[in-house]
């Protein structure tokens, strides 16, 4: 059964305050859980990319429970800081991420998703959230 493109209110705690490591309830698999290295709000950086170009398309959010609902659902679902609150992308604009798969960095402090996205990554409506390019100065060749 797929998941709501809703977003799940009030998954916040009073006050906005999240303590450190898995700051809301998950159902995620407790050996996926001991290998992430979480943020003191509980959160894991997801770099998202299209799975068949490897096309960088956005970084957002991931708690525990974000990270359980993408992997057993096929939707990328991330925690949103602004609103503290989950978020299924697409929910609002319609440019949704169907996940192929999710891989670990070696460090277990950032995921790789990579998705079929429909549509614009970005909220500004580009294709990818990395559109602005900003001058590198090239050292010169040493002979």
């Amino acid at each position: 059964m797929p998941a709501s493109d809703a977003p799940v209110t009030g998954a916040s705690r009073p006050g906005g305050a999240v303590p450190p490591g898995p700051a809301r309830p998950s159902r995620l698999d407790p050996e996926i859980a001991a290998r992430l290295r979480r943020t003191p709000d509980g959160l894991v950086a997801a770099v998202v990319r299209q799975h068949d170009s490897g096309e960088v398309l956005m970084v957002a959010w991931m708690d525990d429970e974000a990270l359980h609902r993408t992997l057993t659902t096929g939707r990328a679902t991330y925690w949103s800081r602004s609103r503290q609150e989950y978020w299924v992308k697409g929910a609002t604009s319609g440019h949704h991420q169907y996940v192929r798969s999710v891989a670990l960095d070696c460090d277990g402090d950032a995921l790789l998703v990579s998705v079929d996205q429909v549509g614009a990554a970005c909220h500004t409506g580009h294709r990818t959230c990395f559109f602005t390019e900003l001058p590198v100065s090239s050292p010169e060749a040493t002979s």
